[in-house]
């Protein structure tokens, strides 16, 4: 009564058109074919044929029914969910309605599912770039403790990370800062020497995850030089009738005694739509077979809404508001934090609003024009113990004790970004895109360490202890912008069998910083501070630097048979040095790590030759690869030239500079494939293999992912779930660059089951579990910085979630 009363509600307030007398209402309800159970969550369009009316969308209830009241006419309904074969059904509407409507099952999808990160929406199987898409399901399906952990059981892509929280994808041997990290099409802008950018997003509010394996310049501009991973969270939708619909999420994992709790709302009618949504997780230091990883717990939470309104025919306006915070954050791992340090992230978060404005037909020609705006803020305050202790003679023959007691790093990236598209539509087989974009980055960060000195006399008796505050700018506050106008064109030709796709883009790219020093000031034993310190020198001078870029892509698609393609892909990218490559300085006090604001933009070219087959028992996607990278930044011994602000005088210091001066070629394949062996049983597996080479030095390249594959085996049984058995595996790595260990190989055993849903009348209900590494098997991942004496990942994990949808 209450869930009538509500839906009341709504139509009252909705802003949309009178049913007049000619209306008629449609019933429908769409069941499974074999097991004739109602199917919950179905997209229906419904599309006139005779005339030039609207569509009508709608989606179907816990019950698997949905109402339109549609004009007498005839038309074309459209029904699509992931899992069953696409429908197209013709009626004709001249009085009241109901209809049934069947959908098959279908093991695994043939192509059909849609994705955005083109800036067009298109089917996989209508593009030339390989890619993976992961939609909800499988993160409900999997034990998800990260985005990272499902998205690596695709080929080509690895989990690397600085523990269990903090991690990030290598694509393809790509590293994080090579590759761009969108979330609902903007970009995620914060340092990359901490894999962290992917962490902060809630595992479910995603939508699907979309990973292009490949430059993409062209589309988003600096750094989509190894691919683009596209983060698609859950949206609100309009229908044609009032409808009031939620979602709760709960589950719990044994390996970090974890538990994590999600709710939603959505409500929405044909001119409005408004979901919200909330998450709570906690975990514990997770468990090894060594024992368990010191310093890997972590609570997060995270609130965001979605909301759209149509204020006129064709026109659409939609905004949302995300806000991701974690706390007590553990970091077993990561450059940024060597030796014994203990650190952990006492305050980590993103917050992001986004709005768009969007046109449809506005021309003949002009299918869409489409402004976007977003901000988006990342906060990283870090608690670091270094948990050493160094001692040096006195002039007297004593000690001085020097006793790093703590530090206190703290980094704020702000990104605006404004894009502005148009999509045309010269002809049934052209689709032209172009626009422009332009984004800005603004970086401050500031440190203090809190340090004691203790002088003891030549017997060993403290004399003095001296507390000092030391406060520090690691990288001068700075701005990276650029602005760029992109353009591509797609072609379809010989009846539709071949598809080509091309594309440029011009950049400019401009940074900033102000001038910085090693030491800001100094406080003695709570005195006042001093902003002239003994020996304080200058690090970077102020300056602006003015760098032009350019790429281009090209990609075929040829039909060769009805369910078998090949694509060829070529692309020419690049990637601005970051703020941190810039205006990196680190003292290690005989030795200084320092950045270079003069370094050039790297530029890479990639080349992927695919075979696809779209069978109904068989999909296959075989790829081979090869990119090669100019310019490539990494660390040349020099010097760094300083100067002190109390005298002057330049001298100098042995340094690692950052410099242009490498090249480098990765080159491999990778493969993936699902069998129905029977009418129940799928056969999968995949397979990735990637080489990565510095062709200057003639050296490996750092972070490559081993030989790694995957083989499984899925039963669905009708009314009840389905069961599936996979064993992970990698090759040793043994072709590694200097300063890296070797990992040696291993496979693991995962158990995952999932039931039907179960309708309980008002709602549904579905579970999920699992067992990830089965037999407890302890080994290394390879792109994990894991520090101590526990550098291996996590042992047997059993998990249980719950979902309900009402």
């Amino acid at each position: 009564m209450n869930k009538i009363w509500l839906l009341g509600v709504i139509g009252a307030l909705a802003i949309s058109h009178k049913v007049n007398s000619q209306d008629f209402s449609l019933h429908g309800v769409v069941v499974d074919s074999v097991s004739q159970k109602a199917l919950e969550g179905v997209a229906i369009q419904v599309i006139p044929t005779n005339t030039k009316g609207k569509d009508f969308f709608a989606v179907t209830n816990v019950n698997g029914k949905f109402v339109f009241n549609l004009p007498a006419d005839s038309y074309m309904v459209n029904l699509s969910i992931i899992g069953y074969a696409p429908m197209q059904q013709a009626i004709t509407i001249s009085s009241n309605s109901e209809l049934t409507f069947t959908l098959a099952p279908r093991p695994f999808p043939l192509g059909e599912v849609v994705v955005s990160s083109f800036r067009v929406n298109r089917s996989i199987k209508e593009l030339p770039t390989p890619l993976a898409v992961v939609g909800k399901y499988d993160f409900q399906h999997q034990s998800a403790i990260s985005l990272s952990n499902v998205l690596a059981n695709e080929p080509g892509i690895a989990m690397g990370g600085d523990g269990v929280w903090a991690t990030s994808v290598n694509i393809r041997g790509f590293g994080e800062n090579r590759l761009v990290t969108l979330v609902d099409g903007f970009r995620v802008e914060t340092a990359n020497d901490l894999t962290a950018s992917l962490s902060m997003i809630d595992v479910n509010d995603v939508e699907r995850v979309e990973v292009v394996k490949g430059a993409q310049s062209v589309l988003y501009g600096t750094g989509a030089m190894g691919g683009i991973v596209n983060i698609i969270t859950k949206d609100g939708y309009f229908s044609s009738e009032p409808h009031l619909s939620g979602n709760i999420i709960a589950g719990v994992a044994s390996a970090n005694n974890s538990y994590s709790g999600y709710a939603n709302i959505n409500a929405g009618a044909d001119r409005w739509y408004l979901k919200v949504n909330g998450t709570y997780s906690d975990a514990q230091n997770i468990r090894t077979p060594m024992g368990k990883l010191p310093n890997s717990q972590f609570t997060t939470n995270n609130i965001s809404a979605r909301a759209g309104f149509k204020p006129f025919k064709n026109h659409t306006l939609k905004a949302q508001y995300q806000q991701y915070s974690a706390s007590d954050v553990g970091i077993p791992g990561g450059d940024a934090f060597p030796g014994p340090a203990t650190a952990t992230y006492s305050d980590i978060g993103r917050r992001l609003f986004s709005a768009s404005y969007e046109i449809t037909d506005v021309t003949n020609t002009l299918s869409s024009l489409k402004l976007s705006y977003y901000n988006q803020f990342i906060l990283r305050d870090v608690l670091l113990f270094p948990n050493t202790v160094s001692e040096a003679p006195t002039p007297n023959g004593g000690i001085r004790r020097t006793s790093p007691q703590y530090f206190t790093p703290t980094g704020e990236h702000l990104t605006n970004g404004i894009q502005l598209q148009s999509t045309w539509n010269f002809t049934e087989n052209n689709t032209l895109i172009a626009g422009i974009d332009a984004w800005a980055r603004n970086l401050y960060t500031e440190r203090q360490k809190y340090i004691k000195v203790e002088v003891f006399n030549p017997l060993g008796v403290l004399i003095t202890t001296n507390n000092m505050v030391r406060g520090e700018t690691p990288t001068p506050k700075s701005t990276f912008a650029t602005a760029g106008v992109f353009v591509q064109n797609e072609t379809r030709l010989l009846d539709d069998k071949l598809t080509m796709i091309v594309g440029g883009r011009a950049d400019g790219i401009q940074t900033k910083n102000e001038q910085n020093f090693d030491i800001d000031y100094l406080i003695m034993n709570d005195g006042e501070p001093n902003y002239s310190p003994p020996n304080q020198r200058v690090t970077f001078e102020a300056g602006k630097q003015n760098l032009f870029s350019w790429s281009a892509n090209a990609g075929l698609l040829y039909r060769v048979g009805k369910d078998i393609d090949l694509s060829a892909s070529f692309a020419r990218s690049f990637r601005a040095p970051s703020l941190e490559e810039s205006f990196k300085f680190i003292d290690l006090g005989n030795l200084v790590r320092i950045g270079d604001p003069t370094l050039k933009s790297e530029s890479g070219y990639a080349t992927d030759l695919g075979l696809r087959v779209w069978k109904q028992n068989l999909i296959m996607q075989v790829d081979i690869f090869a990119n090669w990278i100019n310019n490539m930044i990494v660390e040349t011994p020099g010097e760094y030239i300083y100067t002190t602000t109390s005298t002057g005088i330049a001298d100098t210091l042995p340094a690692l500079i950052n410099a242009n001066v490498s090249s480098a070629m990765l080159y491999g394949s990778d493969i993936k494939f699902q069998y129905k062996a029977t009418k129940g049983l799928v056969i999968f597996g995949s397979g990735a293999y990637v080489i990565g080479r510095d062709t200057e030095e003639e050296e490996n390249l750092p972070q490559i992912p081993p030989l790694s594959g995957r083989f499984g085996l899925r039963y669905n049984v009708n009314r009840i779930g389905a069961i599936e058995a996979s064993i992970l595996g990698a090759a040793k790595q043994d072709k590694i660059a200097d300063g890296e260990t070797a990992t040696d190989g291993y496979h693991r055993i995962d158990l995952r089951v999932s039931s039907a849903k179960f309708n309980m009348g008002f709602s549904n209900l579905q579970l999920f579990a699992g067992i990830d590494n089965l037999t407890n098997v302890s080994y290394t991942n390879h792109l994990a910085t894991n520090r101590g004496s526990i550098s291996i990942e996590p042992g047997r994990n059993i998990y249980l979630r719950a979902s309900i949808t009402f």
